[in-house]
């Protein structure tokens, strides 16, 4: 059964007082607290903050503070009439032009902000790393960089950093650090999903380029090794793909294109400078017209007539 509270809070109302001083809190402002009387503009509100505490509120004038304003909080004593200034300040407005709430550096870095000299150490309680362990039999856990109780005890851990199965190194992925580093592998343009491996003839899988990672993420992810595909260089996901795979096979007709065919008799026509074609004669090729083209004209050729029986012309002939 829910039950409703019948009381209701009421504002304060301002005390008459305190509320009726806006010269005085004005005056404070441009006589006490040192700000010019340009500055500051017309009364725009009281608030009441407690018993006998008023805020009077002025617009502020000045070109750098648009929507700001000025809080002048008086106050007076009980059964006093006197009112005193209790303190002033600037306020920005409903109104006012704010700057976006503060950050911490290490939740404004994206990918990629880090350049040439810059450094980003990962904090200790990093959730992607743990300290590096080795695992002896089934359930027994050997923190390598536990404190050595006994120096001469092998169990211990190493005595030296050149014992360490991976020298320099004290922490590794997390079961959390490799989900999400395979989580974002998947998901960018080197996964099944970018309109590359949509293109593709196969998967990186059955390609002869493809460089699987060891350990878990060996599984899934591994580096392309053929320099003229695209991620070259680059962790790809085992179903990714692209056109230069090893075993791509090139598709379409086979048959040898068609010699052209070039037009040895034919000519065109086209004018020349100086020269229109429709205004040039052409004349009939004869033997009057170019005697030099009979067999006279050639050497070691020579031509007779021979007459016929009845005085008509005979027949010629041609003799090298």
């Amino acid at each position: 059964m829910a039950f409703v509270s019948t009381i209701r809070s009421r504002a304060k109302e301002p005390d008459q007082a305190c509320a009726d001083a806006v010269d005085l809190a004005r005056q404070s402002l441009v006589g006490n607290a040192g700000v010019s009387a340009d500055a500051v503009g017309e009364h725009v509100g009281v608030e009441a903050v407690g018993d006998r505490v008023v805020t009077h509120l002025f617009r502020c004038a000045d070109p750098g503070y648009m929507g700001w304003r000025w809080a002048v909080t008086v106050t007076r004593a009980p059964r006093s009439k006197v009112v005193t200034v209790d303190e002033s300040v600037l306020l920005p407005g409903p109104d006012a032009l704010l700057a976006p709430a503060w950050v911490p550096w290490q939740d404004r870095l994206l990918p990629g902000d880090v350049g040439i000299g810059d450094l980003l150490p990962a904090s200790a309680d990093d959730g992607r790393l743990v300290p590096l362990v080795v695992l002896d039999g089934d359930d027994a856990v050997t923190d390598w960089f536990a404190d050595r109780p006994d120096s001469q005890d092998p169990e211990a851990g190493p005595q030296a950093a050149e014992d360490i199965p991976v020298p320099g190194r004290s922490r590794v992925l997390s079961a959390f650090g490799r989900e999400d580093t395979a989580d974002r592998w998947y998901e960018s343009d080197h996964g099944p999903r970018s309109p590359l491996s949509h293109a593709a003839p196969a998967h990186c899988v059955s390609c002869g380029f493809f460089v699987p990672l060891s350990g878990s993420l060996g599984r899934v992810f591994g580096a392309c090794g053929n320099a003229f595909a695209p991620d070259d260089g680059r962790v790809v996901s085992s179903d990714h793909g692209c056109g230069a795979h090893s075993e791509a096979v090139l598709t379409g007709s086979t048959a040898q294109a068609t010699a052209p065919v070039i037009d040895e008799f034919g000519y065109d026509l086209v004018d020349l400078p100086g020269v229109s074609v429709e205004e040039t004669v052409f004349e009939p090729l004869s033997r009057e017209t170019y005697p030099e083209s009979g067999p006279a004209a050639r050497p070691g050729v020579s031509e007779t007539e021979t007459p016929g029986t009845d005085g008509s012309p005979g027949s010629a002939t041609v003799e090298s």
